[in-house]
This record gives structure tokens, C-alpha cells and sequence, in this order.
């Protein structure tokens, strides 16, 4: 089996808080994602959540990074949240539309399953029909009944990614149901605003090592103080 591709980075690169904790004062903001991309090889884009990507700026990211550079998006949150997937194909066919203007850099669709959804098999199959089957899909669940073989197999089945998380109350479990492994790392004992330790993410690397996959994405989430960053630094230091 060839080798893994490590795709790392983190869930973000627009935060004001990184000056001076890894942006230099004196760049601009229109280079962060320039300067982010020297470090990093792929970034998840949050900010799809909240707000349709336009074409332009799909565009201009795809121009500011080098050629082996690898974007995921998070798929909106008007079809995952407030929608819930009920008649949301348009939504998810024009998300995936938009997607395709990254080209080759385009990574994974992350679709979350919001936390006050509890697991629900019926459910779960009609997300997956609306999924392009052509694509890098990968599910997140934020409620621990969904951590299950029964979803495991479903996902399996249907070459659906599944989102392994490190976060507090979910279980870390590390499911590989597609040809990606996909890691989100929220932190482990408080979401967001923790920093992992050397021990903990040379822990993850043999995990991740262990792994019969061809690519696998890992990002983070615990962007308090740049620790996301850190941590993100770190452990691609421990895959080398």
C-alpha cells in the first residue's frame, strides 16, 4: 500500500487574535492565507457555515496557494442547522458547484450533524441520498448516541467519511469508513480554549499511523490564543 498523505492544518486561518502568536504585525491581512499556506499544506473553511462561499473569493483562495494546497469546506449551516436536510438538495447540489471552483485543491465536505439531533438510522440514510457519491464526503456528529458500529457500517457502505473528534463528552473513537480518516480536534477537556500536550498528540500520531487509509486530514479547532497552530505544528512534527 502506498504511503499516507497527511493533510494538517486548521479549522480557520482569518483570526485577529493570531497577530504577533503566528502572523508578523506587519502583514497584511489579505496575506494571511499566503502566509498560512507556508506553513500548512490544507486549511477546513469554517466560514463556509455561516455564509455561502462567493465565486470570487473561491477564486482568490484558490490563486493565493501553492499547487498542492487543499482546502476543505464545512457545508452551510442552512442545510445542516436550520434546515436539517429536509429539502435541502438544491442547497447541497449548489454547494457542491461552488466547491468545484477550487478544482484539484478541493479537499472534503464536512457536513455536521447538529448536537440536539440524537442518533436516527432512517435520518442518517437521507442525508447520505443527497450526497454526491463522486465526492469526498465526511459526516460529524455532536451527540454521542451516533458513535456506533450500526453508523459505522452505514457510512462504510455508502464511502462516506466519518469525523473523528477529540472534544469534551464524545467518545475519540478513530472509525476509518471511506478511503479518508478525518480528524477535528475541538480540544480535549474544554471546547476551543485548550492546548493539547506533547504526550497527547504523540498518543495521536500512533494512532494515526496505524492507519489503512490514503489520505488523512487533521485539523484544529482550539484557535484561543493560537494553540491550533501549536498543536498543529506539533503534530506534524511527530508524522515526520
Amino acid at each position: 500500500m502506498k504511503s499516507k498523505r497527511y493533510l494538517l492544518g486548521c479549522s480557520g486561518w482569518y483570526y485577529d487574535h493570531w497577530v504577533d502568536r503566528f502572523y508578523p504585525e506587519d502583514i497584511d491581512k489579505a496575506k494571511w492565507l499566503e502566509y498560512y499556506a507556508e506553513h500548512f499544506n490544507s486549511v477546513e473553511v469554517n466560514s463556509t457555515f455561516y455564509h455561502f462561499p462567493t465565486k470570487r473569493m473561491l477564486k482568490a483562495w484558490y490563486r493565493k496557494t501553492q499547487k498542492n494546497f487543499v482546502f476543505t469546506l464545512k457545508a452551510n449551516q442552512l442545510i445542516t442547522h436550520k434546515k436539517k436536510f429536509q429539502g435541502t438538495q438544491r442547497l447541497v447540489d449548489r454547494f457542491y458547484q461552488l466547491a468545484e471552483l477550487l478544482e484539484e485543491k478541493l479537499g472534503c465536505i464536512l457536513f455536521q450533524i447538529p448536537p440536539f439531533l440524537s442518533k436516527d438510522i432512517v435520518f442518517l440514510e437521507a442525508v447520505i441520498e443527497q450526497l454526491d457519491s463522486e465526492r469526498d464526503n465526511v459526516v460529524e456528529f455532536r451527540h454521542r448516541s451516533w458513535f456506533c458500529d450500526e453508523v459505522y457500517s452505514l457510512l462504510r457502505e455508502n464511502r462516506v467519511g466519518f469525523c473523528t473528534v477529540s472534544a469534551p463528552d464524545l467518545p475519540p473513537d478513530l472509525e476509518a469508513t471511506s478511503h479518508n480518516a478525518y480528524i477535528r480536534f475541538h480540544g480535549r477537556k474544554n471546547w476551543y480554549r485548550y492546548l493539547y500536550s506533547k504526550e497527547e498528540l504523540q498518543e495521536w500520531a500512533e494512532r494515526i499511523r496505524s492507519l489503512e487509509v490514503e489520505n488523512v486530514f487533521c485539523y484544529f479547532n482550539n484557535d484561543y490564543q493560537a494553540n491550533a497552530v501549536k498543536n498543529c505544528q506539533q503534530l506534524k512534527k511527530n508524522l515526520e
